[in-house]
This record gives structure tokens, C-alpha cells and sequence, in this order.
């Protein structure tokens, strides 16, 4: 393996971000459930993004750009943490936001992540649902190449191999955290999206010697799809890490049971989610990507197929800013 340390880096993160026992809910469901607090990360309200940003922020200053340009949905936590990262370190910032079809849309357009974006004073580019953010961001970084200007162009999600190495790290946090309080770990569970929180982790215990298994709670698409997607930037994980790639075999498992009718649309067993751990255990999660993890994770514990007295770790990977453009979807 290169040596992890010597990769570019700028430091954002608040870490290591706390390891916690939630009693009440572990109760509940009848396992041992420890949360991984990677939404208290920091950044403008933090979420996973932050690790990714740390290695971003770092390729854009080696390579002299001045503006960050990052694609995503109109509520992306991913795009509020880039706007927050682009005026610490003094870039310009310019989102490409698309809507959402089948969102609540009394709060969506004007409140939760896009009433912060802009007061961290990102430029925003709305893009129409039949429209594709990429093809909009390409045309907008030639024009900002025509203007005189440096873009760098962040994927959706930060999902890179550049973005992932940040969740490589967060591995590393892990296992030591896990080392010093004693305890073993039977599974990991978190949400799964553009792939790279997923297969930087698995990168990382990969790295670290560590065959926790991590189940993928799929936000957007079917596990065929979200499979393919993980294993591949695993893959190209492992080899830029020195790495033999094949140790990505048998690792990549994700769950497309729950994300209902697609991404960001509500779902009634992640309002219900949201509001147990708000109520059990005082944990505000979110209600495209971690409410909807741990409705899968509530349901397989209740099904059985999480066994009793399972050592279960859920990565909070942030995202409660959203939850005020989804207002109407709580209140119903």
C-alpha cells in the first residue's frame, strides 16, 4: 500500500467523530446498535461529504482552480458542505442543482439545504427534472473557462476515487475506535447513493486488515445496479491505494428494498424511522439517506434476518438540514 499519509490533504473534519451506544433503540429492536457520528463532522452542519471534501479541496488547490462546480439534487447535503468548503478555503462555488420529481414542495425550493447554499454564498444553477445536471455543468465550466476562471468539477456526491480516499480514512478511525473501546462489530449499515461513502469504507477495512462486513441500504436504485456501481469504484479504490483489486470479491452487499418509489421520495417506514430515533434516542436523522437506512435496518431486525443480540454499527452519514424542506411530509 502508498503511504495513506503523504496523500493531499486539507484538514476540515471535527474527528474522530463520536462512537456511540444507543440504548433505547437497541432495546427496541432487540440488538446492540453503536452509531458512527459522521454527521457531526463539522462542516456547515457536517455529514459524510466533509471526509471527501478534505481530499477535493486539496486536488483543486494542487491543480491553481478558483471555483468548485458540483452537481446534485435541489436538497444535496453534498452540495451545502462543498459551498461551505469553497468560502473556508476561498473558492468561488457553483451548484447545479436538479429537481426532484415526487418531493414535497411547500419547503423544497426555499428552505432546508437551499437556503444554506445560499447564504454560504454559492451560485445556484437550477436544472428542470426532464433536464441532465451534467450536461449543464460541462456548458457552465466552459463558460467559466471563457471567462478567465480555474473550475474544478466535483462529482455528485464527491464520489470519486480522489472524494472516496476520504472514507478510507473514516476505516482507519474506525477500527481504532472500535480496538480502544473493546467492542466487536457483527455488520455495518449505512445509506448508499452516488457509492463513495461505501466503497472507501470498504477500501479501508480492506487496507486495515478488518473483514467487518458493511451492508449498503440503497437510496436510489436496485442492488444490481448499486452492486455494479460499488464494486467498480471499489475496484478502482484498491488499485490506486497498490491494492489487487480482486480483494473486492464477495465484499459489495446493498439492499434496494427500501427506497420506495425512488430518490428523495418519502416513504411511510422512513417517517416512521426518523421519528423513533428523534424520540428514542433524541438522533436527528434525514429523509433521503439516513431515514431510510435505518427503516431498512429497523425492518431487517424485526424480520429476523438481523439476528437478536447482533453487534450492529449504523454510519450516520449526516443530513438532517433537510428534514425542514420535508416539513410537510412530517406534519401529515
Amino acid at each position: 500500500m502508498k503511504d495513506f499519509e503523504l496523500i493531499p490533504r486539507v484538514n476540515i473534519t471535527h474527528s474522530p467523530t463520536p462512537l456511540e451506544f444507543l440504548p433505547r433503540l437497541s432495546n427496541e429492536l432487540q440488538c446492540n446498535l453503536y452509531i458512527k457520528r459522521d454527521d457531526c463532522t463539522g462542516l456547515a452542519g457536517g455529514g459524510n461529504k466533509t471526509r471527501k471534501l478534505e481530499y477535493l479541496i486539496a486536488d483543486a488547490k494542487q491543480q491553481d482552480a478558483d471555483t468548485l462546480v458540483t452537481v446534485g439534487g435541489f436538497q444535496s447535503n453534498h452540495a451545502r458542505q462543498t459551498a461551505a468548503a469553497a468560502a473556508k478555503f476561498g473558492f468561488g462555488c457553483e451548484l447545479v442543482l436538479e429537481d426532484v420529481s415526487g418531493t414535497p414542495k411547500e419547503d423544497y425550493y426555499n428552505n432546508g439545504n437551499m437556503l444554506l447554499d445560499s447564504l454560504l454564498g454559492a451560485n445556484i444553477h437550477p436544472v428542470d427534472i426532464d433536464d441532465d445536471c451534467n450536461d449543464v455543468a460541462q456548458a457552465l465550466i466552459k463558460k467559466l473557462e471563457g471567462e478567465g476562471k480555474k473550475p474544478y468539477l466535483i462529482p455528485m456526491g464527491g464520489s470519486n476515487v480522489i472524494g472516496s480516499l476520504g472514507y478510507v480514512r473514516c476505516a482507519n478511525e474506525l477500527v481504532q475506535q472500535l480496538a480502544t473501546q473493546n467492542t466487536q462489530i457483527d455488520q455495518i449499515v449505512l445509506a448508499t447513493g452516488s457509492a463513495g461513502t461505501q466503497a472507501g469504507l470498504l477500501a479501508g477495512l480492506i487496507a486495515a486488515g478488518s473483514d467487518i462486513p458493511v451492508l449498503g441500504i440503497n437510496v436510489s436504485r436496485s442492488a444490481e445496479e448499486q452492486n455494479k456501481l460499488v464494486e467498480q469504484l471499489l475496484k478502482q479504490m484498491l488499485t490506486h491505494l497498490e491494492f489487487d483489486p480482486k480483494l473486492s470479491a464477495n465484499k459489495v452487499a446493498t439492499n434496494g428494498n427500501y427506497y420506495g418509489e425512488g430518490y428523495g421520495i418519502t416513504t411511510a417506514a422512513m417517517i416512521s424511522a426518523v421519528k423513533c430515533c428523534a424520540q428514542l434516542e433524541g438522533l436527528l436523522l434525514d429523509p433521503v439517506y439516513t431515514g431510510k437506512a435505518m427503516a431498512g435496518l429497523i425492518d431487517l431486525c424485526e424480520t429476523g434476518e438481523i439476528k437478536p443480540g447482533s453487534n450492529i454499527l449504523f454510519l450516520h452519514t449526516g443530513g438532517s438540514q433537510g428534514l425542514f424542506s420535508y416539513r410537510e411530509a412530517f406534519e401529515a
